[in-house]
């Protein structure tokens, strides 16, 4: 996740509030704007006086921008910039940022040696892609290889206490949380974004499963559902692999009466995850529309994620462990 600022000289009261509106993380003015920006909303507020501004042009102007950055400057290379001497200077040390106008130009500085700059600068100038720069570079996590498992049993497992995220996103049909008895195998959990005759749509809401199931994290993490907590940022994974993240809101723990599916995949490998037995708990099938877990049989195709086993305290280690 990147870091963005847009820059707002001159001040313009306008392009400042859209700014704010789309989540920027702070903004860049001059010194006699700074008191505005600050009185629109609880915000980072800089000015050119805390960066090192170079603009590349020569060999002598990377020579320029890499003394700062070892000086522990944060450095912000002018629009304009290249692809070779940004790869120089990142090679070289962190602080580094880019000036963006587009889109484009955001995704290829936060790309740039699959590491990317530490910061971009939105000009003015990207005031009408300002939204969708930001979401990209904030939300954005990538893709994820989903693939599809047959269900091989459906069986109840009687009361447990289950987990409902409720994050402060608004999900879309295909969209919900990977989880599963073992960080190794995860299905495909669905948001409750489908409308049924007896409850109404809540599409903030994954009822992702027990307490002791394993769920995706960002940053290639695991947690146990029974650990989130409000202000904790979760995975959110598409039916097509899509992945970004969602911001929890509350999560509610309550006893309910769960359900034990399991699944396979082609090559073989076999998982499992306990969820709530209700028709608005939903997995994904293998063209990506949900399915309630209480029409779920045997044989029907859903997506899951497989992965190598091997966590501690979430992170990836390589450990010899079998999970079930």
């Amino acid at each position: 996740m990147k870091t963005v600022f847009f820059q707002a000289i001159p001040f313009d009261k306008t392009q400042v509030t859209l700014a704010l509106e789309s989540g920027v993380d702070g903004v860049i003015t001059t010194p006699e704007a700074a008191d505005a920006v600050r009185a629109l909303a609880k915000i980072e507020v800089l000015t050119p006086g805390d960066f090192t501004r170079v603009a590349l042009g020569s060999k002598a102007d990377e020579e320029t921008a890499a003394k700062a950055l070892a000086a522990g400057a944060r450095v912000i290379l002018a629009h304009g910039w290249e692809i070779i001497p940004v790869e120089n200077l990142l090679a070289q040390g962190s602080g580094l940022g880019c000036e963006v106008t587009s889109l484009d130009e955001a995704r290829l500085a936060a790309g740039i040696l699959e590491r990317g700059v530490d910061f971009v600068v939105l000009l003015p100038e990207a005031a009408g892609a300002m939204k969708a720069v930001v979401a990209d570079l904030k939300l954005n996590q990538g893709t994820l290889a989903l693939e599809a498992a047959t269900v091989t049993a459906v069986r109840p497992a009687g009361l447990g206490h289950r987990v409902c995220v409720d994050t402060m996103s608004m999900l879309r049909t295909g969209q919900g949380m990977l989880v599963g008895n073992s960080s190794a195998f995860t299905f495909l959990v669905h948001a409750e974004t489908e409308s049924n005759p007896y409850v109404a749509a809540r599409p903030f809401r994954i009822n992702a499963g027990a307490v002791h199931a394993y769920a995706a994290m960002p940053g290639d993490r695991t947690r146990y559902l029974e650990e989130l907590a409000s202000g904790d940022e979760v995975l959110i994974v598409g039916a097509d692999g899509a992945t970004s993240l969602a911001t929890v809101g509350r999560v509610k723990v309550e006893v309910r009466p769960m359900l034990r599916v399991t699944a396979r995949t082609d090559s073989g490998r076999e998982g499992a995850v306990f969820l709530q037995n209700a028709e608005t708990i939903r997995v994904v099938r293998e063209d990506g529309s949900p399915v309630s877990v209480v029409s779920l049989t045997e044989g029907d195709r859903i997506l899951v994620r497989t992965d190598e086993a091997g966590r501690h305290f979430g992170m990836r280690i390589a450990e010899d462990i079998k999970e079930g």
